[in-house]
């Protein structure tokens, strides 16, 4: 990596100051809260995030825009063709492309998100960011970052740099000694959530059992925002990361309405996305509910089951894909005192579990399954299944892969 920057000029070297972002859950929600606070207060934000979901223009984000196709092409055959013969990763040249289109296009900030922990990770070579954040470390992509939580920290907390603040997210005891280690060691200065800066959500009489707004506090003072528009309860610590990282840097003025703003108009798609108004929901019974989420390991499985495990709710039916090195079984759990039933499905051209074995893994943690060829298929026999005039709740779940065919065959790409 170090050697393509210097053959393009060191365009990493030449950017606005960057926001370094790695976790293993909330990262990619942290990210949209912080791009929607800053554009709140007009400046121009480039982003950098992975994996797409349909296009692969969705990873660059130019001064608020997604990256046109062609000036993608254009940057990537630049990276090409200054890296000639020698070995590179996707992720490397896709990073360095995204470094090049950032350098060469006016932007106040860069929000940077790691692709795979952090320490040996392409966008690690950013010298001097303006701030770094670790979001919640659970168990995730053990082959590559270890087997315990304390590996997987240590090696996301490979992003802290000398003198700069290190915002850490809720963490296991174990994750949050490992991060903190690895601040002491480079001389980062970190604010760890619950210690440095707070968040809190009263109770109210309301159907959700919460008020709808939440206190947000820190060495500066506090603050009460309306809670996130994207859903779950976890969405609410993801802003409350979004909000530290701008509280705790000198180079931005950001006001209170910009952050209660930021909270309404953050958007991140295959997140607990309502796609009920979409083409495979417009079948279902008035008041049904169609939502997709990409989350794919146990933590993910409890911020879901947070979210939707609602008291009054009618039962869930889980369309469930997943990837072949993923925990299917510690997803599927926290989900299952509210499940009616799985339906397993294999996911089309990736190395995915495959249907037998999610169902398999369904009924071990107590949820009735069964196989199915497609979405639209499952769709249709809870459809048949359930009386035509009863609502229905649906999640379509385990992968950003299946999120991206379903979102693509529902013509719902991110924008």
């Amino acid at each position: 990596m170090q050697r393509l920057m210097a053959a393009l000029g060191h365009p990493e070297r030449q950017l606005p100051p960057v926001i370094h972002v790695a976790g293993t859950n909330g990262k990619g929600s942290t990210t949209a809260f912080l791009r929607a606070i800053l554009e709140e207060c007009g400046l121009r934000v480039h982003v950098y995030t992975s994996p797409h979901l349909v296009r692969f223009a969705e990873r660059v984000r130019l001064a608020g825009k997604l990256i046109e196709e062609d000036h993608l092409l254009d940057i990537l055959l630049q990276c090409e063709k200054a890296n000639g013969p020698e070995p590179i990763t996707y992720f490397e040249i896709t990073t360095a492309a995204a470094f090049l289109a950032f350098h060469e296009t006016p932007a106040d900030i860069v929000l940077l998100e790691v692709g795979l922990g952090g320490r040996l990770d392409a966008t690690n070579i950013i010298d001097q960011p303006l701030s770094t954040v670790i979001t919640p470390v659970s168990m995730d992509h053990e082959a590559f970052l270890g087997n315990d939580i304390a590996h997987i920290a240590h090696e996301k907390a490979g992003i802290a740099k000398a003198n700069t603040p290190l915002i850490i997210g809720p963490q296991d005891n174990a994750a949050r000694l490992a991060i903190l280690t690895q601040a002491e060691k480079v001389s980062a200065r970190p604010y760890q959530a619950k210690l440095d800066w707070f968040y809190h959500r009263d109770r109210a009489d309301s159907p959700t059992g919460y008020a709808d707004h939440f206190s947000y506090g820190d060495a500066y003072g506090m603050m009460e925002l309306p809670c996130p528009a994207l859903p779950g309860e976890h969405q609410i610590i993801n802003a409350a990361t979004a909000i530290a990282s701008l509280r705790h840097q000198n180079h931005f003025n950001i006001t209170q309405s910009a952050y209660a703003d930021g909270m309404l108009n953050a958007q991140w798609p295959a997140r607990l996305q309502n796609i009920t108004a979409g083409r495979l929901g417009q079948q279902l019974p008035q008041g049904s509910e169609l939502w997709l989420d990409g989350g794919h390991n146990p933590a993910a499985g409890q911020a879901i089951a947070m979210a939707l495990n609602t008291p009054g709710q009618e039962p869930l039916y889980l369309i469930c894909g997943m990837m072949a090195n993923k925990d299917c079984g510690g997803f599927l759990k926290p989900l299952q005192s509210f499940s009616k039933k799985l339906f397993a499905i294999n996911i089309d051209g990736e190395d995915s579990h495959p249907a037998a074995r999610i169902m398999a893994m369904a009924e071990e943690v107590g949820i009735m399954s069964t196989t199915t060829t497609s979405v639209e298929q499952a769709i249709n026999t809870i459809y048949q299944q359930e009386s035509p005039s009863r609502p229905v709740r649906i999640l379509i779940c385990g992968s950003l892969y299946l999120a991206g065919q379903v979102l693509r065959e529902s013509n719902l790409p991110p924008t």
